[in-house]
């Protein structure tokens, strides 16, 4: 998930309108979030942002229907296609409110919860911080920076991420052999 400040507010990327729909106000979304049921309910609250604009446009999803595979959205007081005209390719965020935890299920994080947490392995050596998260194919990879050393890929698997506890900021790992 991409993250931006704007103040001190993070926002994270949910969606992109990609163009508009009919002549009612609707606009073709393609989700960029793993919970599209929960982000563009009816009700929810998305910020556009747009080039040359400091401060986002606050749009309230007035309607939501999935057409092909595209969201079709509506938003309150945008009745028109004349009205979402202007948001095209523009990038659909939420706030770091909005992120609920209740989305995930036991063993799910998101990204910016694992990016800069320290790794150590099993026996207490320290080996580095997560400074990224690679989504290549059937799993994670997160990128660990060390002092010194080439960047540790770690596949996010059972094998290797033991423990992830986000209180003390740190991640347990068992590194499997071929890893070092």
């Amino acid at each position: 998930m991409n993250e931006e400040e704007a103040g001190n507010m993070a926002y994270y990327t949910v969606g992109t309108i990609v163009n508009t729909h009919g002549i009612k106000g609707e606009v073709r979304v393609i989700a960029t979030t793993d919970f599209p049921e929960s982000r563009f309910a009816v009700g929810s609250t998305l910020y556009t942002f747009q080039s040359g604009q400091t401060q986002p446009v606050s749009l309230s999803v007035a309607s939501v229907r999935k057409h092909k595979q595209f969201y079709l959205l509506s938003f309150d007081g945008k009745p028109s296609i004349n009205d979402v005209e202007i948001y095209k390719g523009s990038t659909l965020k939420v706030t770091d409110n909005e992120l609920e935890t209740g989305d995930l299920r036991p063993g799910e994080y998101y990204y910016h919860q694992i990016v800069g947490l320290k790794v150590v392995t099993e026996d207490g050596e320290e080996l580095g911080k997560i400074k990224e998260i690679l989504a290549p194919g059937a799993n994670d990879v997160w990128v660990v920076d060390r002092p010194g050393k080439d960047d540790l890929l770690l596949p996010k698997i059972d094998q290797v991420i033991k423990h992830v506890d986000l209180d003390a900021g740190q991640v347990t790992v068992e590194l499997m052999e071929g890893l070092e």
